[in-house]
């Protein structure tokens, strides 16, 4: 960052009629933004765990209940610079209270939907939601802390998505089991509330300092790092979601390991990559780089391991959870290089981008990956996820961020 972009940085960080009130860090507001992220990626993933008897219960076929996870990443890619541009001249915490309620109205509409278009209309709700939401996450972590601190503010936030990642598929489940799938949707549309009510007293005035446009994006977009950092994101988040996709039916396959053994490394690997959250978030603080480039090629590790080692058990579970905990860092130093290649009135362009590419990256990984998985068999996946990650991060260690000061 430049001597005088960081000057532009403190007085904008500094000044109280803006970002942060005159008594420094906004942590509770960070907090709050972090419940946010949980109760999104709760929502999102809850089908998964449900689908069975929600899909029974609908009389519409599993592959049919499934279309409403494809519903929300769609819309979350078109919502991202859609919500920005229409509600750039509103006061951001606005918007994001406005979020979380169509996350409470997307909850409730699924509880109590009796057909599939239903079904359908609260995931298109909670896609808006979603995209609007992570587009403008880094940029008001940006501004409720001061520079130095983003990268742990940014982790703060992403624990609420690495938590839920952990939690929501088995919470949903057994709470599914006990009440009814409708009663799990209830239960997070009341966690989804009790957010509200935190970001109502936490969030401080935030007047927008940049004005999104569809030409502010494509100005920070012709930024070379951001241009760099947007390859970067296509292809870890296409090799992850490529081979993540399909990692029951390989470890059902070349381990041979039965649904109890798949769930605990699953479980693993969600634990694993809450810590690699964390971690990632406290590297970053002293080298941006390091993160952004480590991450993918731990992930480019696993998977080789997986390729090579794969037919043991303890290998594989050990292969999954590595990649678990490097996936969750990615992130941190992802968002964290956007939003400080950008100065603090493209911030949230930047995170728009970021957001767009992402849903775009999850979509593209996935659908080559099954095809890969149709023609040349699982293992083809997973050697695309190998070879993605690795360029990715061979591109950071050539021409990624240079060390903060």
């Amino acid at each position: 960052m430049t001597q005088s972009a960081a000057g532009v940085m403190d007085a904008v960080l500094h000044d109280p009629e803006k970002p942060v009130p005159p008594s420094g860090p906004a942590w509770g507001a960070v907090i709050s933004l972090s419940l946010g992220t949980f109760g999104l990626v709760t929502a999102e993933f809850l089908p998964v765990s449900l689908l069975t008897p929600l899909a029974h219960d609908l009389g519409i076929s599993e592959g049919a209940a499934g279309q409403a996870m494809t519903a929300t990443a769609i819309v979350g890619a078109i919502s991202a610079p859609t919500v920005a541009i229409i509600t750039k001249r509103l006061d951001r915490r606005t918007v994001m209270w406005t979020m979380t309620l169509l996350l409470i109205l997307s909850d409730v509409l699924a509880a109590g939907a009796w057909s599939l278009a239903v079904l359908l209309t609260a995931r298109v709700v909670l896609g808006i939601a979603l995209g609007g939401f992570w587009s403008m996450s880094a940029a008001l972590a940006m501004r409720l802390v001061p520079s130095h601190l983003l990268p742990r503010a940014m982790s703060i936030i992403l624990t609420g998505a690495s938590v839920a990642t952990v939690c929501a598929a088995p919470i949903g489940a057994y709470v599914g089991d006990i009440w009814g799938w409708r009663s799990a949707f209830m239960l997070a549309a009341a966690g989804a509330a009790a957010t509200l009510l935190v970001q109502l007293i936490t969030i401080p005035r935030l007047p927008p300092i940049g004005v999104a446009s569809f030409r502010s994006l494509l100005d920070v977009a012709k930024i070379p790092m951001v241009k760099i950092a947007l390859l970067v994101v296509l292809l870890v988040a296409s090799g992850h979601f490529a081979g993540i996709t399909y990692i029951r039916a390989f470890l059902e396959k070349i381990p041979a390991l039965d649904v109890e053994t798949i769930s605990l490394v699953l479980l693993a690997f969600g634990i694993s990559g809450f810590f690699g959250n964390l971690a990632g978030g406290l590297l970053a603080e002293y080298s941006l780089k390091a993160v952004a480039a480590l991450a993918p090629l731990l992930i480019a590790i696993a998977a080789v391991s997986l390729l090579t080692a794969g037919a043991s058990a303890f290998a594989s579970a050990i292969a999954v959870a590595a990649w678990g905990f490097a996936f969750g860092a990615v992130p941190v130093g992802l968002q964290t290089w956007m939003v400080r290649r950008a100065v603090p009135e493209q911030a949230q362009s930047a995170g728009v981008l970021l957001v767009t590419v992402f849903q775009v990256a999850i979509a593209a990984g996935a659908i080559f990956g099954g095809l890969l998985v149709e023609n040349a068999g699982i293992t083809s996946a997973i050697a695309y996820s190998a070879v993605a990650t690795f360029v990715a991060a061979l591109i950071v260690f050539l021409l990624g961020p240079k060390r903060e000061t």
